[in-house]
């Protein structure tokens, strides 16, 4: 039974599981020194098309939490969504890593933030008793399923910049949001921007690893010690770096995406056939909001399904992942209907 609590529930891909078992050969350098991590290094940059720095860190919350910390000192501050990863999902990690720097929230429609409501939060207080605004986050896609367009993060960084702020892209799900928006991968981080991405693998089929993307190299000083104090300097690289080779190479991490979220829309048309069932939010990437009668959530809870209702801005949220199969989606729906009627 496949579930849609979340697209991590997925397992490894065959393109990543082929790449990690064929780089289980003899002896390699360790902490990165090998030719898998140097072989997706530049594969990452010739995809960026720029000469970016690149790490690799476990998970997500590390992810984040170091990058931000790299822009940040202990009396800065960081800008978000009210409803973003950094600050409901990782239990105060970026303000650990970086010895306190405050998440200062913001509102915005479809779990986007606007320059509007990022001016607003950077300028209610410029004294010295107030956490002095630094970065500003962008999750992408959002954490309601919504994708920014590059005018829309252009638009942002250009307001940060006015500001003397850097910019952040959390993009646990960046691979979802590009299959939506068809553009290169510069066009929506760096040429619009972006100073670091966050770049998710576990989400498209990776067994774990995250890649720390940075396009100003000048930020990235030291970012490799801060990865071995946290305890995110892999010994054996290779096998963190290796499956990233399985999905790049031959665009397996766009198909699977674009799988997924043709997986979503396939979900969104079923639920809106659905008496009493609404959805929260465009449907924009692998995830599907949904608002549904108590007794139906309750039913398909009984029913086997495993989904969240605490996620985002309420509703039940079903992800998608790149294993997918359209019979499942189509039984949730088929219990849906049922417990609706």
């Amino acid at each position: 039974m496949q579930h849609f609590a979340s697209d991590n529930y997925a397992g490894i891909c065959p393109e990543a599981m082929a790449a990690f078992t064929a780089a289980n050969v003899g002896h390699a350098g360790a902490y990165g020194e090998d030719e898998w991590t140097r072989r997706v290094s530049d594969r990452l940059r010739a995809l960026f098309d720029t000469d970016c720095d690149v790490y690799f860190v476990f998970n997500g919350t590390a992810a984040n939490s170091l990058a931000l910390a790299s822009l940040c000192q202990s009396y800065h501050s960081v800008v978000c969504h009210e409803l973003a990863h950094v600050q409901t999902d990782e239990c105060g990690g970026p303000e650990f890593f970086s010895n306190g720097s405050k998440l200062l929230p913001a509102s915005g429609e479809n779990g986007k933030l606007t320059p509007a409501a990022v001016q607003e939060v950077i300028s209610r207080r410029n004294d010295i008793h107030y956490p002095k605004p630094r970065v500003v986050t962008l999750t992408q896609s959002t954490e309601v399923g919504t994708v920014y367009r590059p005018d829309e993060v252009a638009a942002i960084a250009a307001c940060a910049r006015s500001n003397g702020l850097r910019v952040h892209m959390d993009g646990a799900r960046f691979a979802n949001a590009l299959a939506t928006l068809d553009v290169a991968p510069a066009d929506i981080t760096w040429r619009a921007g972006v100073d670091v991405l966050c770049f998710g693998g576990t989400k498209m089929g990776l067994p774990v690893g995250e890649a720390v993307v940075f396009f100003d190299r000048r930020l990235s000083e030291d970012f490799a010690w801060r990865c071995k104090q946290a305890g995110q300097l892999a010994s054996k690289m290779r096998f963190l770096s290796a499956p990233w080779l399985g999905v790049l190479e031959d665009g397996a991490w766009l198909r699977h995406a674009r799988h997924a979220n043709a997986m979503a829309q396939r979900l969104a048309a079923g639920l809106q056939q659905v008496p009493g069932a609404k959805l929260l939010f465009p449907v924009e990437a692998n995830g599907v909001f949904c608002e549904l009668p108590e007794v139906v959530l309750a039913g398909l809870r009984e029913c086997g399904w495993r989904f969240y209702t605490f996620i985002g801005a309420g509703g039940a949220r079903f992800m998608c992942g790149w294993d997918t199969k359209p019979a499942s989606v189509d039984a949730l729906l088929a219990d849906v209907s049922r417990l609706s009627a």
